[in-house]
């Protein structure tokens, strides 16, 4: 194996990893939020008071900030997707939007909720000094209003599901669940039933794609060649004799090298099999 195919198959599986793995810390995240099954919506004091003395929802919060990295990869590999299609310039916004959106959850995470888990070696009479200041940070106070950048991450995100449900990159089940996911993983704090049933919805989408990538079927029938992804049609060699098959639209999707096909199409053309 030399070092092109050794880094390209790195590449793949970090890539199928990350698929599998981003939504399954979301679900595990949201799962253990206290009041589950009591949603309704925190103000800033609550929210401050559900997280003080809480060391498996901090542990959650540092599973979500390092789990922010993921969420780059994934938008990457969509934007990739998305190339040398009708949409590669949504892919192009959709994932800048999404990965700037990624900071932001990043920047959340360390600003509010791991800020906590410092305060909580504190003695109870210095941290109810400490409240003005907390409730300043968790109302968004000064330049933490940069923090409501955040929606742009289940903005770009949804861009990109769109992408790939219009081009059927992804079967279009898998993309109507991403969306579904990714619109709905935003609901405020305090009913997060509504973020972990969206995270399962993630999972039930992206968890086999990267289960693709892990066992390398998207290479069948497709022959992918560094630094190009273009595949404009099939050629059929019959002896000597070479037929051009005209593809169908859906079927002409880029796919970045290593990418998991998953088109219900067949991804070699059969001339004896296609009805005329």
């Amino acid at each position: 194996m030399d070092r092109t195919t050794s880094l390209l198959r790195v590449k793949r599986v970090g890539t199928g990893l990350c698929f599998i793995l981003f939504p399954l810390v979301f679900v595990f995240a949201f799962s253990i939020h206290p009041g589950l099954l009591h949603p309704h919506l925190l103000d800033p004091r609550a929210l401050i008071l559900r997280a003080h003395d809480a060391g498996l929802l901090q542990f959650g919060h540092v599973l979500v900030t390092l789990n922010t990295a993921l969420l780059v990869v994934i938008a990457v590999h969509f934007m990739k997707l998305l190339d040398r299609t009708a949409w590669a310039w949504a892919g192009l916004v959709g994932g800048a939007l999404g990965i700037l959106g990624a900071i932001m959850l990043a920047a959340d995470k360390g600003a509010l909720c791991l800020t906590m888990s410092a305060l909580d070696t504190v003695p109870a009479s210095k941290f109810a000094a400490m409240m003005p200041g907390l409730l300043a940070m968790f109302s968004h106070k000064g330049w933490m209003v940069l923090l409501w950048g955040i929606v742009l991450l289940p903005l770009g995100f949804a861009i990109l599901a769109i992408g790939l449900l219009k081009t059927g990159a992804l079967p279009r089940w898998q993309s109507a669940l991403f969306l579904a996911g990714v619109l709905l993983v935003a609901f405020p704090d305090g009913a997060e039933i509504i973020n972990l049933t969206a995270s399962i919805l993630m999972a039930a989408a992206l968890v086999p794609y990267g289960m693709r990538l892990l066992e390398r079927r998207g290479s069948a029938g497709i022959s992918v060649t560094a630094g190009s992804t273009e595949r404009a049609g099939s050629t059929l060699r019959a002896g000597s004799t070479e037929t051009a098959v005209r593809q169908p639209q859906w079927m002409q999707v880029a796919l970045p090298e290593g990418a998991a096909d998953l088109r219900p199409w067949p991804r070699q053309s059969c001339a004896t099999c296609r009805r005329k």
